[in-house]
């Protein structure tokens, strides 16, 4: 008998990571200057104080997306997936990013993959308005498998910002009573593949009895085929941000919402809890993931995975709602009001418009 997919069953249980970091961060804190360290580590970027001016660091990478890569044969976009996944996580904490450098890990040495991946990092480097300055690539044929003999691929990077010390946004000027607004995302960008191929059975083991689902299949509500879809680039934030920050709005809070969904905003340093009273349309991608398998995905598990939608938040005073709407529209880039904060030392998110109720760690409840 079938049972209601998730991310664990799926292979990945993100919920067991923090205890796992647990003593990984210490032995990390302990090699920490006295007073050089800005921002601890678990928030979206680190900063460290350098002569007066603080560095924002912050490393990702694009994940099993690169299975879909390597399934289409195509890899331009992987490389925007992978500027954008750090560049979003640097703005979070008030930095202009600067600058990156690239990990491109391979199973065999492919020039026209690498050159097709490269383009990629370079389009989404000129979106972010960074420099790529170098990096590795590291032939690993005995770590690295791929879906073709000899594709597989890992693709991350590291970028640095700047910010001013007395800049640092880290949601410690959140208060009860402030708005949270929602930045479009572009899609399923880059978290939660693993269960997204799952369900479509794009994965060798097909325990959930779900039937393979071709990438080249067209999806009249996707109005393109599956897998140029799933390949849609994330979003990169930057040029809204920092029109915000360049008008001057106080912004008090800023979270990417990546892996965990929306249990992201519980990583701002505020004791407050977040009630989202008002939802903008899912996008499509996602109510196919929920409802193609035999059983449908719980919305407590596809609120706790995947963006639904959303890909940024910004927290401010009521009264500078439109004035962030206004800024991030200026860049093409829909924003509206989802909800408020109020207090609680739990950090609990609430999702009203689906009956959602949750903690960093323990996942969602339907309420």
């Amino acid at each position: 008998m079938s049972t209601a997919p998730t991310y664990r069953e799926a292979g990945v249980d993100a919920r067991a990571v923090p205890g796992a970091l647990t003593s990984f961060f210490s032995s990390m804190r302990s090699t920490w200057p006295d007073g050089q360290v800005a921002v601890d580590m678990g928030h979206f970027a680190s900063v460290v104080e350098m002569d007066g001016l603080g560095v924002a660091m912050s490393t990702d990478g694009v994940g099993t997306k690169t299975i879909i890569a390597q399934l289409m044969r195509r890899y331009e976009t992987i490389g925007i997936d992978c500027v954008a996944m750090n560049v979003n996580d640097v703005v979070c904490v008030g930095a202009r990013p600067v600058s990156m450098v690239d990990y491109l890990a391979v199973q065999q040495s492919d020039p026209e993959v690498m050159s097709e991946i490269g383009i990629g990092l370079a389009e989404g480097a000129r979106q972010a308005g960074v420099s790529i300055v170098g990096g590795e690539t590291a032939l690993l044929p005995d770590v690295i498998r791929g879906e073709a003999e000899g594709s597989g691929l890992d693709l991350a990077a590291t970028c640095i910002g700047k910010v001013p010390i007395d800049g640092i946004i880290t949601g410690r000027a959140i208060e009860p009573g402030n708005a949270i607004i929602g930045l479009r995302s572009s899609g399923i960008h880059s978290n939660g593949f693993t269960l997204a191929r799952k369900v479509f059975g794009l994965t060798a083991d097909r325990s959930w009895g779900e039937k393979a689902e071709s990438l080249h299949t067209y999806h009249e509500e996707l109005g393109t085929e599956l897998g140029e879809e799933l390949l849609r680039p994330t979003r990169i934030y930057v040029e809204e941000v920092l029109a915000m920050l360049d008008r001057g709005i106080p912004l008090k809070g800023m979270a990417h919402i990546t892996g965990d969904g929306m249990l992201n905003l519980p990583r701002l340093e505020s004791d407050a809890g977040y009630v989202i009273d008002s939802w903008p349309d899912v996008p499509p991608i996602f109510d196919l993931i929920r409802t193609v398998g035999p059983d449908d995905v719980p919305y407590s598990e596809m609120f706790e995975v995947f963006n639904m939608g959303v890909g940024f938040c910004v927290v401010v005073a009521e009264r500078d709602v439109q004035a962030v709407i206004e800024a991030a529209a200026e860049s093409g880039c829909h924003a509206t009001r989802i909800g408020y904060t109020v207090e609680d030392p739990g950090r609990t998110v609430t999702i009203e418009p689906f009956g959602l109720k949750g903690r960093r760690g323990e996942g969602f409840l339907q309420d």
